[in-house]
């Protein structure tokens, strides 16, 4: 397989208008249009589509993760929130892991790190409220897939074969490979065990994942592995619906999901780049670059302290989100140079995820994320159902006194957060969006927003456009820089005084993967973009 990729394909924008999905596989786009074709809602095709990603994407997603949604309804103008992540098990504490040794650090695939599962239950509450089909028909597609394997995409068969070895140690991460080793590009990959998971959800809803075999095979091989995940953990899990966050940019409305999630950083780095002229700026010139990074590194700053689980410690979004408070934050931004020591937190980056949208031929818009964390997560596997668990519990803090330190029954901070756009002035729809990819995820949706609102681009373009991740290889926020930004800009950056190291080919990976659909609220007409640094496309239906 090769170590390298150009990315060098052209897309064009995808317009249509009777419908539309875009996400980060293909045949997981299919599924989401099959629904449409159906007369299914936008959050019928993105459960599709979601269902199918677990399938043909499983170095990234499933039903062993978590999954967020915010949903735009047509008729109302509404935008609701759905929290589907998960919490950490009753018999988890600081105590514990002082008792076992880790009290300065949890390894990263260890079994502690297992909050339980939400995606479940998130795609069945979804369905249960915006939903037209039965479940069974919006799973049928990646049952099918399952059943009937799929060919293997190029970028997947890459990160699958980084993988592999997790599996190979893992307690039934066999499962996931071909006689112990990973499917390539173009090959045919079954997951039988997946598609009995995916029927006895089709038929039996959250329920029969939670509280019947598959829940009970969950807590068995977390506890094999020495984690501490019950029956009793599962059989309590419950989503939430939130009232999403949001700030005016420019003549748009840019909405998130609250906190636990880390979508308070977008928010937080565009209030405070309202206050510069942005439009006249080259945008791949050093003096805009250096403005868009110094003020994701403020609003990373503020989230990596605030973002907790709001049962347990409530953000003052009111505050943090104000007008007043970015003109604060703004004055600490210094035109010619960076500042690498802001307060409390510190970017950090790094994981694996998927994010989707769909908008119905009535407007409503679904803009869907679902991760596994890490990849595989810990690559840890229920026996016999085809699905690896999650590592999400890494994200909480060891440390007592911080708002996201771990406890019982606690959601940790969470980097997947799916955004949504609409008109300031009416309320109504511009386009579902997100930019997957752990920490990068607040600055991919950052630099789109920008792209779409400052630049006039397309979706399309928004997406292409190279972009920029701060890191932690380094203590003092290393700058990720793409591939296509010019040498100037990058010394220029470097001379100002940020840290920055050049990335190129697979290692892209880094700076996310999005998708954009938009809607003319004249016309009705879509058009969709896809990241082209994925496997995936945006497709519309007659």
């Amino acid at each position: 397989m090769p170590t390298e990729f150009s990315f060098h394909s052209r897309r064009s924008p995808v317009y249509g208008r009777g419908g539309m999905v875009a996400a980060s596989q293909p045949l997981a786009v299919a599924a989401g249009l099959e629904m449409l074709a159906q007369g299914g809602s936008a959050a019928d095709a993105a459960i599709a589509a979601a269902a199918a990603l677990n399938v043909t994407e499983p170095t990234s997603t499933g039903l062993g993760g978590d999954c967020f949604a915010l949903y735009y309804e047509a008729s109302s103008g509404q935008i609701s929130a759905l929290n589907g992540s998960g919490r950490a098990p009753a018999g988890l504490s600081l105590e514990r892991l002082a008792r076992e040794g880790l009290a300065q650090a949890l390894p990263p695939y260890h079994p502690h790190t297992i909050t339980v599962p939400g995606a479940c239950a998130g795609w069945c509450d979804l369905l249960e409220r915006h939903g037209r089909l039965p479940r069974s028909t919006v799973l049928a597609p990646a049952v099918r897939l399952a059943e009937e394997g799929f060919p293997v995409a190029p970028v997947t068969a890459y990160f699958w074969e980084r993988g592999v070895e997790r599996l190979r140690q893992a307690p039934n991460g066999a499962e996931l490979t071909i006689d112990g080793r990973s499917p390539g590009p173009g090959e045919l990959f079954r997951n039988p065990g997946l598609a009995r998971t995916l029927r006895a959800v089709a038929e039996g809803g959250k329920a029969a994942y939670y509280q019947g075999e598959i829940g009970e095979a969950i807590a068995s091989v977390i506890q094999q592995a020495g984690g501490c995940m019950s029956v009793e953990d599962l059989a309590a899990h419950t989503s939430t619906w939130e009232q999403p966050i949001s700030v005016p940019y420019r003549n748009l409305r840019v909405w998130e999901c609250p906190p636990n999630g880390q979508g308070l950083a977008a928010l937080l780095a565009l209030n405070i780049l309202e206050g510069f002229e942005l439009a006249g700026q080259d945008p791949l010139g050093a003096p805009r670059l250096h403005l868009l990074i110094e003020a994701m590194r403020l609003a990373f700053a503020d989230t990596r302290w605030y973002a907790a689980d709001p049962a347990f410690k409530p953000a003052p979004l009111a505050w943090l989100l104000s007008k007043e408070y970015a003109a604060e934050r703004r004055q600490l931004i210094h035109p010619q140079r960076a500042t690498l020591d802001h307060q409390r937190g510190t970017p950090t980056a790094g994981s694996d995820t998927v994010y989707l949208c769909a908008v119905d031929s009535a407007g409503n818009a679904c803009s869907f994320i679902n991760s596994n964390y890490m990849g595989f997560g810990t690559g840890l596997v229920p026996k016999g159902w085809g699905f690896s668990l999650q590592n999400r519990g890494y994200n909480f803090s060891l440390d007592p006194t911080h708002p996201n330190a771990l406890a019982p029954r606690k959601r940790p901070y969470h980097t997947i957060i799916p955004g949504m756009l609409t008109y300031e002035a009416d309320g109504r729809l511009y386009a579902p969006f997100g930019v997957m990819g752990g920490f990068m995820q607040p600055q991919g949706h950052m630099q789109v927003v920008v792209g779409l609102v400052d630049d006039g681009l397309n979706p399309q373009e928004a997406l292409d456009r190279p972009r920029f991740c701060i890191s932690d290889d380094t203590m003092n926020g290393q700058v990720s820089l793409e591939e296509g930004l010019p040498g100037e800009t990058m010394a220029t950056l470097q001379r100002m005084g940020h840290p920055v190291k050049p990335v190129s080919g697979y290692a892209r990976a880094v700076f996310g993967r999005g998708q954009i659909i938009h809607r003319n609220p004249q016309t009705g007409i879509l058009c969709g973009g896809s990241d082209p640094r994925s496997d995936g496309c945006a497709m519309t239906i007659l």
